[in-house]
């Protein structure tokens, strides 16, 4: 038959050439893919750091917890209204800051974007209950609504931990804070401090009384189940942190 050597049998040198050729161009496809995949990690933390410059002094119109609700909206019988105002710092009420800080980072102002102490804590009710409950700090669950989706999972954890440094280190303690209370959950469609207050309790976010941040801040780690109506002892709890941190 043509092209094969005697006895039907192709040339050694043929089949060992086709193998390293074969073999080079697998290697070429690998280095394409891994190029790709590098340039793909570059261009999105290129992308986050120019947001998370531009965010100093601009206040995101969505983040992606944002979009992530608008399309679970679609799936949804229920209605689903977006209510975002956003509002600097000084027009929330220090009770509802505080209250915040006290129920979901007390000590946001000393660590670095890692609250170690809290995740120690964390691991060690591990041992004794046999799960192991959330410790993200204000920082970390500002990045993740800014940036990624509420779906828990290994690759979104590890994208939340290497960006977070660098929103301490862009940001600042002061305008983080500013950004997670105008862009976190509070109930359906309701996001920010400005929305929760007036759906909540009708009245500005500068008016909300001591009980009423606290019920508030009560509710932010299961924005669309709690209700500030229903919690009593937690926001009891909130308090006492308050009281007991000078607030």
């Amino acid at each position: 038959m043509g092209g094969a050597g005697r006895g039907g049998q192709w040339p050694l040198k043929w089949i060992l050439g086709g193998a390293r050729l074969s073999h080079g161009r697998f290697r070429r496809l690998l280095r394409r893919l891994a190029w790709s995949v590098v340039a793909v990690v570059v261009s999105f933390y290129a992308l986050v750091a120019v947001s998370l410059f531009a965010l100093r002094w601009i206040d995101p119109p969505f983040t992606a917890v944002h979009v992530e609700r608008r399309i679970e909206s679609w799936f949804d019988k229920k209605p689903y209204t977006k209510r975002y105002t956003p509002l600097p710092l000084s027009r929330v009420a220090p009770d509802l800051e505080h209250a915040v800080v006290a129920a979901e980072d007390s000590r946001f102002f000393q660590h670095h974007g890692f609250d170690l102490v809290e995740i120690q804590h964390a691991m060690d009710e591990e041992e004794d209950r046999g799960y192991l409950r959330g410790a993200s700090t204000i920082t970390q669950q500002l990045v993740k609504n800014l940036f990624l989706t509420t779906r828990r999972s290994f690759p979104r954890k590890g994208l939340e931990i290497t960006i977070t440094p660098l929103a301490e280190w862009i940001l600042g303690k002061r305008r983080i804070l500013e950004l997670y209370l105008n862009v976190i959950e509070w109930g359906p469609g309701v996001y920010g401090a400005e929305a929760a207050a007036r759906y909540h309790y009708s009245v500005p976010a500068a008016r909300v009384s001591r009980d009423q941040a606290a019920r508030l801040a009560a509710v932010i780690p299961s924005p669309r189940r709690r209700k500030p109506a229903r919690m009593d002892r937690l926001s009891a709890v909130i308090l006492e942190r308050m009281r007991k941190m000078g607030w």
